[in-house]
């Protein structure tokens, strides 16, 4: 008997992750949808609902707004993985 190991060598397993979540165009899309185009949806679903008299705008607003937090949420993280790499 040896005391060696008789587990094949491998190279590392690890994954490795990119400094990023999201490529740059992905991300500026996102930012754009969020920040822009997303509350502006909202606010005119919410806003003609009453008005024309559709009673799916309060549930149609609710979702594009819980969308565009999601949206948020997913490049806020992805600018914070990004700095914290560079820093």
């Amino acid at each position: 008997m040896t005391d060696e190991n008789t587990e094949p060598k491998t190279a590392s397993t690890e994954p490795t992750v990119p400094d990023w979540l999201l490529p740059n165009r992905a991300y500026d899309v996102l930012k754009w949808l969020a920040l822009i185009v997303l509350p502006a949806i909202g606010v005119l679903v919410q806003t003609l609902g009453p008005v024309w008299g559709w009673t799916w705008a309060d549930p149609a607003a609710t979702t594009i707004n819980a969308v565009d937090l999601t949206i948020g949420v997913v490049i806020g993280a992805s600018t914070l993985k990004a700095y914290a790499t560079k820093h």
